[in-house]
């Protein structure tokens, strides 16, 4: 059984928000970043973007993120114990290192975004959610990658749970399942502590982290509407859930869609709509107007209380060198 989450804090906080993401290797995953920064200096976002990066991030590629406006913050990975179970995408086990973001407590409230995210609408009133709650955007079963699941296995999904009904010899429908390339939260040390602590217990599953943070946080969970993380999936899944016009953020996470890896070979690749959101990305990707400049207005974060040298250390926006938090 999952400790109870924490969701309070043991001081007040101050009132700082920001947007963050997370990065590790020295990969192409950073083009991610580059363009989830401009794309959130495109809809004028008055937040700044995080950038929770592992050791083994090249300074090359922290300096580009510099470059850009991003607060680049070294965090240590976090391992999940050691287990026989076969992740459903075998670099999955990276993703636990990205609960680290609930360390950053100097900010009151953050919105954490996957690198191969777009922003194609301003969403800064999400940072106005109520506190005390866990938010993020609903899953879907229906792709391939869940083939390991009963849901899959049944043809069930929670986006239209009404198509196939959930059968009562399996027992209880599942408990709602959100995807965690998208999520609004409040960091806490305290959290933090909780979630190093429940990694003990709580068993390895192969949505690694996904699964976890579902377990880990169910008691809290509140549903936001699919505009807020439509994952293309879901345009050929469920194409009647949603407005396409409506929608504020695209999440490029079905095989073969990352645009800077795209070749449109791949299953569903060669539709028009998954084309045009690739070509929008690029657009967004190369617009120089969208660089960073500090006469360009954008938020610098404020300066983080001085710790022991001996703590890790994390780049601010202003070149700066702070402690992370611990």
């Amino acid at each position: 059984m999952a400790p109870e989450p924490c969701d309070g804090k043991l001081t007040a906080a101050p009132k700082k928000r920001g947007y963050v993401t997370f990065l590790a290797g020295g990969g192409d995953y950073v083009k991610g970043v580059v363009g989830l920064a401009k794309g959130l200096r495109r809809v004028k976002s008055a937040y700044p973007l995080v950038v929770a990066v592992l050791p083994d991030v090249p300074q090359e590629h922290r300096l580009l993120l510099l470059s850009q406006g991003c607060i680049v913050r070294e965090v240590e990975p976090i391992y999940p114990p050691e287990n026989q179970v076969q992740f459903a995408m075998a670099y999955y086990v990276i993703n636990y290192s990205k609960m680290r973001v609930f360390e950053f407590e100097d900010f009151s409230k953050m919105v954490f975004l996957d690198a191969d995210i777009q922003v194609f609408s301003n969403v800064d009133h999400l940072f106005d959610t109520p506190d005390g709650r866990f938010y993020a955007v609903m899953d879907c079963f229906c792709e391939k990658s869940w083939s390991y699941s009963p849901q899959y296995a049944i043809g069930y999904c929670q986006q239209c749970p009404e198509r196939v009904r959930w059968p009562p010899e399996l027992g209880p429908p599942p408990s709602r399942y959100f995807n965690s390339g998208m999520f609004v939260f409040e960091p806490s040390r305290a959290t933090s502590r909780s979630i190093i602590e429940a990694l003990r217990i709580i068993p390895v599953t192969p949505f690694a982290e996904q699964d976890f943070m579902n377990i880990f946080f169910e008691k809290i969970y509140e549903p936001l509407p699919l505009d807020y993380n439509l994952i293309l999936a879901m345009l050929w899944r469920h194409p009647d859930n949603f407005n396409f016009d409506e929608v504020k953020i695209f999440h490029y996470c079905a095989a073969g869609s990352k645009p800077w890896r795209y070749t449109g070979k791949e299953v569903n690749m060669d539709r028009e709509d998954v084309q045009m959101l690739v070509a929008e990305w690029w657009k967004i990707y190369n617009d120089e107007s969208l660089d960073f400049t500090r006469e360009g207005g954008a938020l610098e974060a404020q300066p983080v209380t001085a710790r022991p040298a001996a703590v890790p250390v994390a780049i601010e926006l202003t070149g700066s060198i702070v402690p992370a938090a611990c």
